[in-house]
């Protein structure tokens, strides 16, 4: 009895976002402790659930949470959407024409690992990511297009967990990476998200009004100051040269001789070595001699603790 609740809140939530917990406990006819017992269980197995007490509280589920893949049969699915259908032609009832949308949808995301946007197919997922960027690409893109206000769960590079209130503007694709770009209520102004690092996020049920501004305010530097910036001189062998273009572009290398050399402008941050070292020396930094030397020194270091 006590799972079979659980899923029943679950798709509840699914269905209205929004709930409180006192609507749940007459609905199932248990109690408010219960429900929040109930809660706590469905977050531990990972369901991104919101709990807000208070007068305007209640229990939210993030927008970009859809039922794992494989959740209903194909045969459960149709039988659910047949029955809703069956039942919506004979009742006029909002929940139960919603409820049967969400499964709709549930079905088509199934059907695709990647969301499409006209003729556009968007991929930027990690390998083995079961649509989970999908989704909270679908909810950034809804988002900047009808001016709606988002709650996220962001963790930085250096794995600070915040949450901020959002209004996204614009989304900007760079390096094959997805950003955000939104004005922060929590910073007072504009900051870029990388959609990437959104754990989850939710609408808030308010809209924004959008505010000029151009594509030169835009920082596509994300964040990284001038003085943050390190101009680079490489060397690239040609068997990492796919690997070095897809790095830094192709218009930034130029073929010298029997090499490649490319003079780029990149962020030095902690990353910098790491992603040098990954092309196995394909990749040489001819100058400057500092990063260099930073280079070689790590390399020693892995080749002293091997």
């Amino acid at each position: 009895m006590k799972y079979q609740i659980m899923i029943k809140i679950l798709m509840l939530l699914l269905s209205r976002r929004k709930v409180c917990a006192r609507e749940i406990a007459e609905r199932y006819e248990i109690s408010v402790r219960s429900v929040y017992r109930y809660i706590e269980e469905l977050c531990v197995a990972g369901i991104p659930i919101d709990v807000a007490r208070g007068r305007y509280g209640g229990l939210t589920i993030a927008d970009t949470y859809r039922l794992p893949v494989g959740y209903f049969t194909k045969d459960e699915y149709t039988a659910a959407v047949n029955a809703l259908t069956a039942m919506s032609s004979q009742v006029s009832d909002e929940a139960v024409l919603t409820a049967l949308e969400k499964l709709q949808r549930q079905i088509k995301s199934e059907r695709a690992d990647t969301s499409v946007s006209g003729g556009i197919i968007v991929d930027g997922g990690t390998w083995g990511d079961t649509k989970k960027f999908s989704d909270k690409m679908a909810v950034c893109e809804r988002a900047v297009n009808e001016s709606l206000c988002l709650d996220i769960d962001y963790i930085s590079r250096s794995g600070e967990h915040s949450r901020r209130i959002i209004d996204p503007h614009v989304l900007i694709f760079k390096q094959n990476v997805w950003y955000v770009y939104a004005f922060c209520h929590t910073k007072q102004s504009f900051r870029t998200f990388k959609i990437g690092r959104i754990k989850s996020a939710r609408f808030t049920g308010k809209t924004f009004e959008k505010r000029e501004i151009s594509r030169e305010e835009i920082p596509l530097n994300f964040g990284y100051r001038s003085e943050e910036l390190i101009e680079l001189v490489l060397e690239i062998d040609k068997e990492k040269l796919p690997d070095a273009e897809e790095w830094i572009g192709i218009d930034n290398i130029e073929p010298r001789g029997k090499k490649f050399v490319a003079e780029v402008s990149v962020p030095d941050d902690d990353g910098l070595v790491s992603k040098i070292l990954g092309f196995g020396g394909g990749v040489k930094v001819v100058s400057p001699a500092a990063m260099r030397n930073k280079v070689i020194a790590a390399a020693n270091n892995i080749i002293a603790t091997v």
